[in-house]
């Protein structure tokens, strides 16, 4: 529902309202970017569905407050609210990266990954369809009606509920037997060392924060210098609906590819690096493109002519927009695979995740700042530069991760040394398994 909401850009806020929305989010992302680094600890003491189920209620309230925002013109409700979601958001985001790389064996994780993304798009769909068929008679460029609002709203509420229905980490059993990798008895300060634990014996991980970072960064340009800048209210909302629905197929593609069994993974890891890096030019170079149709001085003329779906010129940007959408989906089901390739260990996979969420707040942070700066805000063509730039920069960053520390598979003993779990723990009656040792005896 926040990504519904956010991709019809500004918030569903236009002309000088967007700023509620920029300074929302800057809050969000800011507050997310601490919070979430930190997050991991919190996870793993309290347990994944408290985590859920917290972490949903900010999202209720962040909507509740642009509700509000329509009426009273509230700024101070509005920024509370981004700064509470950062915090909720930080923790939620936690827990989900957790069950996505922690619950699945490890032949299985690509298709995990890719099913939450498709089951976490679909939201977005429904709410972008709930805000297409609310608008679908406004060719202006409006601020987005009342109902729009309290569907999602509710949408989101319930989704915090249904939270409560989940099976906590400990109490998983996998079908042959087996059970996740955690810690049997969490404190607050086994969790606070083991954030640290986690740099001191992973610290190869540094070199993904770079991807981490740049995974979110091109978002607001998305939002609200492509969509809200260049299409009216209705057709931004379709653009909406079809990036989400994009969305679901980048990443059942991918999700389904990464986990081929006829291919080594340590050769369908190289592989995805390079997809990454074909598709980073292929996408941005359209891009790039389209960018140098327009100006941020343009689109502030008066009479200047917004996109409409009965445009004659209107495919070729939906299709960019509809890429932009399936290159965000492979992006994150491949980072997300990548993690999960390196451990098995929930304990230190909801670390890993947090740290993906806080370093890609971050850069989240900055970019909603820096389009959000009422008296000179850069123009449309750098921030799509810093896009380009960061994301095929990471990707060489992170290469060494992807050739040296991705294994076809990880031994149990390796994913142990993390916890206060024995093998008997952990290995179920299906599993046939010969320790290293063995091996080689």
């Amino acid at each position: 529902m926040f990504n519904a909401l956010n991709g019809l850009g500004g918030t569903g806020q236009r002309d000088e309202d967007i700023y509620a929305s920029t300074a929302a989010n800057s809050a969000l992302y800011a507050t997310f970017s601490v919070v979430g680094f930190f997050a991991g600890t919190v996870t793993n003491t309290l347990g994944i569905r408290f985590s859920l189920c917290f972490g949903g209620l900010g999202y209720c309230i962040y909507i509740s407050s642009f509700l509000c925002y329509n009426h009273t013109h509230n700024l101070g409700y509005t920024v509370f609210s981004g700064f509470l979601l950062g915090c909720c958001a930080g923790i939620l985001w936690c827990a989900q990266g957790a069950i996505m790389m922690s619950y699945p064996p490890e032949n299985r994780k690509g298709r995990y990954i890719s099913w939450f993304w498709i089951i976490f798009n679909l939201g977005a769909v429904i709410g972008s369809l709930v805000g297409l068929g609310l608008n679908i008679d406004e060719r202006g460029d409006e601020t987005v009606n009342d109902s729009t609002y309290v569907g999602f709203l509710v949408l989101t509420f319930l989704g915090a509920c249904l939270a409560w229905t989940l099976v906590d980490a400990k109490d998983v059993v996998r079908r042959d037997g087996s059970r996740i990798i955690l810690m049997k008895h969490p404190t607050w300060k086994t969790e606070i060392l083991g954030l640290w634990e986690t740099l001191r014996t992973d610290p190869y991980v540094i070199l993904l924060f770079p991807m981490f970072f740049a995974s979110n960064w091109f978002y607001t340009y998305q939002y609200n210098d492509v969509n809200a800048a260049q299409f009216n209210t209705r057709t931004g909302a379709l653009n909406n609906t079809l990036y989400w629905l994009a969305q679901m197929f980048g990443a059942l593609i991918f999700g389904f590819a990464l986990d081929y069994p006829n291919v080594r993974r340590t050769t369908r890891a190289k592989a995805a690096w390079a997809s990454l890096c074909a598709l980073t030019f292929i996408i941005w170079g359209g891009g790039y493109a389209f960018q140098k149709k327009y100006t941020r001085e343009d689109v502030v003329l008066e009479g200047y002519q917004l996109y409409d779906w009965t445009s004659s010129g209107y495919i070729g940007p939906m299709i960019l927009y509809i890429s932009y959408g399936i290159y965000d989906a492979v992006w994150q089901t491949c980072v997300y695979w990548f993690m999960g390739a390196i451990t098995n260990n929930s304990r230190k996979l909801a670390n890993f995740a947090g740290f993906y969420k806080g370093i890609q707040s971050a850069g989240a942070a900055i970019i909603w700042r820096l389009d959000g700066l009422q008296n000179s805000p850069p123009p449309y063509m750098n921030l799509f530069a810093s896009c380009w730039i960061l994301l095929a920069g990471s990707l060489v960053v992170a290469l060494p991760v992807i050739i040296l520390k991705i294994q076809d598979t990880v031994p149990v003993e390796e994913d142990l040394k993390f916890t206060d779990e024995t093998i008997e723990d952990v290995i179920g009656y299906g599993v046939t398994y010969d320790s290293p040792e063995q091996k080689t005896a």
